[in-house]
């Protein structure tokens, strides 16, 4: 059973991906709540991804072979199976005519990022928001690498410098003309995003205390990033276009991964009891689903116009409705008998073998069982029981 903590982080998964559907199906400018919600998951994705790594590298029986072997091989059990089938679903039916475009290739290699970014458009759109799962990806084949093998003090300054290059690529980016959807959708655009999740997990090894300029600036920046999300002129300028973009994509940071943070220890307010909910941490649980889902059964609803009695050919409360229920419902059918047997696999593949020694039983260096002993009693002040159940656990996603 998940702890308060993570049935919470299963909440805001639903906080996520009802901001992508109501972008989706209800918005007519769906970009601004869509991406924000994106976000989220990114700063979600590296905070889980990260913890997963270091519970794995604290554990006394930990080696990099074994824990890069069980993550690339649980994240395929959890990814790949519903990806590929939606592949093969739209090119056998061929939906929206994909066939014709060449993309997806490009899908199945996970550069969908970079099919959008080189057409400069969204198309075939039934699949544009694979964007995101690409980048998520790309992510995940770099990061355990870093996670695992580099000295463990340099991961926190690791995450800085990858946050402070993602600013400079969007601090370069009005040198290089007019904005275009090359500018989101590179990885560069996402990284900060996904960093600073992962920074947060290094942070929580030492305190939960967040710094003083965090508590005080995190209102401001939420106002700023407000304003910015609904400035929307008409016209616009390149200038002011790069600086709404930095306003809208850089301020909500700090305030989303003070959400996951708040959320990761467990919120204690109203809001807790509200996040941790059984509608919130199931629907959470089968977000992926949700998001990977929706842009088809948008697509098939549109078709199925004539024999449903709301408008769904247009963004609205009709097809918000519709098309919800309809992807809550195939998302959930899908985890049942589908996901959820596949994720079941998980189990023979640990990210500790137990049946190896402890390394400090076979004189492991005395700085890395310092390490592994202040990250196991700080972050979490669990048993050794418990401790050894997390390493074992599900990735959450």
């Amino acid at each position: 059973m998940l702890s308060i903590r993570d049935r919470q982080l299963d909440g805001l998964r639903t906080i996520a991906v009802a901001m992508v559907l109501y972008a989706h199906f209800f918005a007519a400018n769906g970009s601004i709540w869509g991406h924000l919600g994106v976000r989220l998951f990114f700063v979600l994705s590296g905070f889980l991804i990260t913890r997963l790594l270091l519970e794995a590298r604290a554990d006394t029986r930990y080696q990099p072979a074994t824990a890069l072997k069980a993550f690339y091989i649980r994240r395929a059990l959890r990814i790949f199976p519903p990806y590929f089938a939606v592949l093969a679903l739209v090119w056998f039916i061929n939906l929206e005519g994909v066939r014709g475009t060449g993309t997806l290739k490009w899908h199945a290699l996970y550069l969908a990022n970079y099919w959008y970014a080189l057409r400069g458009e969204w198309t075939p759109w039934v699949l544009c928001h694979t964007w995101s799962l690409s980048i998520e990806e790309q992510f995940y084949i770099v990061w355990p690498l870093a996670i695992l093998l580099v000295p463990r003090r340099m991961i926190g300054r690791l995450c800085i410098a990858v946050i402070a290059c993602s600013l400079a690529y969007r601090l370069y980016w009005p040198l290089t003309g007019t904005p275009s959807l090359t500018r989101d959708l590179l990885p560069s655009a996402s990284m900060d995003a996904l960093a600073i999740g992962a920074l947060l997990a290094v942070y929580r090894e030492r305190t939960r205390a967040w710094p003083q300029w965090m508590r005080l600036g995190w209102m401001p920046l939420v106002a700023a990033a407000t304003v910015a999300l609904w400035l929307r002129p008409d016209p616009t300028t390149p200038v002011l276009d790069w600086c709404i973009w930095i306003g809208s994509e850089v301020f909500p940071l700090v305030p989303l991964v003070m959400l996951v943070g708040g959320a990761s220890s467990g919120f204690r307010s109203g809001f807790g009891p509200l996040l941790e909910s059984s509608p919130m941490a199931a629907t959470g649980r089968v977000s992926y689903g949700i998001y990977l889902f929706h842009p088809i059964v948008l697509s098939l609803i549109i078709k199925a116009q004539a024999w449903i009695p709301v408008n769904v050919s247009e963004q609205g409360f009709g097809r918000l409705i519709v098309g919800s229920v309809a992807t809550l419902a195939l998302a959930s059918i899908s985890w049942r008998l589908f996901e959820k047997p596949l994720n079941g696999l998980k189990r023979y593949f640990p990210y500790v073998d137990r049946s190896h020694p402890p390394a400090a039983a076979i004189g492991e260096p005395r700085e890395a069982r310092r390490g592994a002993k202040i990250y196991q009693t700080a972050l979490y002040r669990r048993g050794d029981h418990d401790r050894d159940d997390a390493v074992q656990t599900s990735d959450l996603q």
